[in-house]
């Protein structure tokens, strides 16, 4: 299951940059941005939420009082540009504190901060093709529901409205888009191009011409998605 994710700043070049980096994660899921604490915490009192991104410095109710005063069901991240707000956030047992302007590297470091301390709560109804384990999904293809062990799987690509599935001696192919497919994968997959995803444990190299291997295969790297090349050496 996605974490649902909320971002909260007055400033749309913040909001947007952590847009970016949250479509860059498998497992997240971008479900509303504010740019006001007030429209956040009434949207909060009808939607669960697992991870918000919460600006300190926003006008009539800073993230700071937010926090103090609203009984808000999600854990926290604080964004801000100023360094000096750290020890206050932490005392209101936030998960972390990132300092603008934010890196991809030190975003994906605070996610996997939140996937250490809490899992997010599992929905009471899922739609059986959602329905998965740790270590497998079901996936429609040719009328049949086929169990794909996570393991197994080396990369996904998409073409137009399908996706494929590449396994070490077999392609299994789904309709599904590509942005929709990824909420469905564990955080050992990565998207690196607007059309391929990869299971980061089945890298054999990286190469210096944005590419990557996995088993004999060349996986091109997407321009927006260079970061990913660091983060990826770092695993």
């Amino acid at each position: 299951m996605g974490i649902k994710c909320m971002v909260v700043d007055d400033e749309p070049l913040a909001i947007r940059v952590l847009e970016k980096h949250i479509m860059k994660v498998p497992d997240l899921e971008l479900v509303a941005t504010f740019d006001n604490a007030i429209d956040a915490g009434h949207f909060l009192q009808n939607e669960r939420i697992d991870l918000l991104f919460l600006d300190i410095q926003m006008p009539v109710v800073t993230g700071i009082d937010f926090i103090k005063n609203t009984r808000i069901q999600p854990k926290v991240i604080l964004t801000t540009a100023y360094r000096e707000y750290a020890l206050e956030g932490y005392e209101l047992d936030i998960i972390d504190y990132l300092l603008k302007p934010i890196s991809f590297i030190r975003f994906y470091k605070a996610i996997n901060k939140f996937r250490a301390l809490h899992t997010p709560v599992v929905p009471k109804i899922q739609a059986p093709e959602m329905d998965k384990t740790s270590d497998h999904i079901f996936v429609n293809s040719n009328k049949m529901m086929i169990r794909v062990a996570f393991d197994d799987v080396l990369f996904i690509d998409s073409i137009k409205d399908y996706v494929r599935i590449h396994l070490k001696n077999d392609t299994i192919v789904t309709k599904d888009k590509i942005s929709s497919f990824v909420q469905r994968l564990p955080s050992s997959f990565m998207r690196v191009h607007r059309s391929y995803i990869i299971n980061t444990e089945k890298i054999a190299a990286l190469t210096a011409k944005d590419v990557v291997l996995l088993d004999g295969m060349e996986i091109p790297i997407g321009a927006s998605y260079k970061e990913q090349m660091k983060l990826i050496r770092d695993l």
